[in-house]
């Protein structure tokens, strides 16, 4: 199909179908999506100026985001947001891009703590990256206290500006795992990197070759954060506190055994999320 000239915002769409056919990882979703954030359209919004032709500025700058779309740049990195638990968050390539099945950890969080939704749990987000997960958590639990710390400064720096966009107050630090955290916590969350090494032939080439490696890797098998995570988590939750992560399709067993002979005393549970796949672990500390 032939470039139009100013097209309309449904020419436009249909162009760029056309562009996409030949590339399996792109779909309509990313192009609604690209339209929406670039334009500040909502789904309503978009139906409505279907018929309103774009400026030359607008159908220039559509044009390279697509070029920038098939190149295998991810679309949430080409206009800087994505969505996550009902929240529209900056990003950029500091940070890893929030997805879906994380949604499943927070929806997890807040059922499991629901006795506690009027008080100032103390929580700690680690690794906390674009700081989706420390920010749903203060969004739906205005009354927690939470802490989010990161290893990479720039990744603070996104979270900081997600905090300050949706005006909750957020304490961040930077720190490796636990190491300038000096306090304890009623919960800890971790969605750390958790991928091996020998996987990378197995992943889907937008994120190996955009998101950062310091998200995603981790040494022993993808294992090494959880490890350190247990060896610190008892003098970092209190009695009776609890600590959720997510982990990888295939590490359940592992990561169960890996803080169960940390703390032989706590109640270690997994969840599957709404695709059958192994997805979190869930540790309760003894109250005594």
């Amino acid at each position: 199909m032939n470039s139009p000239e100013k097209p309309t915002y449904f020419e436009a769409r249909r162009w760029a179908s056309f562009r996409i056919r030949n590339f399996s990882q792109i779909d309509m979703y990313d192009i609604d999506f690209l339209i929406q954030k670039r334009f500040g359209f909502s789904t309503t919004d978009m139906l409505i100026h279907y018929h309103d032709r774009m400026s030359s500025g607008q159908w220039l700058q559509f044009q390279n985001d697509v070029k920038r779309l098939i190149s295998g740049e991810p679309v949430q990195y080409i206009v800087g947001q994505a969505d996550f638990y009902g929240l529209t968050l900056n990003v950029d390539s500091n940070v890893l891009i929030p997805r879906v099945e994380t949604e499943e950890l927070v929806d997890w969080i807040l059922d499991q703590t629901t006795v506690y939704t009027n008080r100032p749990l103390k929580v700690l987000d680690i690794g906390t990256g674009s700081g989706a997960i420390a920010i749903a958590l203060k969004v739906n639990r205005p009354e927690w206290q939470v802490n989010a710390s990161d290893i990479s400064d720039s990744a603070l720096k996104v979270a900081q500006q997600n905090a300050q966009l949706h005006h909750v107050a957020i304490n961040f630090v930077l720190s490796d795992i636990f190491a300038h955290i000096n306090e304890a916590f009623d919960l800890i969350v971790s969605n750390p990197p958790y991928i091996s090494a020998s996987e990378v032939g197995d992943m889907d080439s937008s994120v190996k070759n955009n998101e950062p490696k310091i998200a995603l890797f981790a040494a022993d098998d993808g294992l090494a954060i959880y490890k350190s995570l247990a060896k610190g988590v008892d003098a970092h939750l209190n009695a009776g506190g609890q600590l959720f992560v997510e982990i990888g399709f295939h590490q359940e067993a592992s990561v169960r055994k890996i803080f169960q002979e940390a703390l032989p005393n706590a109640i270690v549970t997994a969840k599957h999320d709404v695709s059958g796949r192994q997805r979190m672990v869930q540790l309760r500390k003894n109250g005594e």
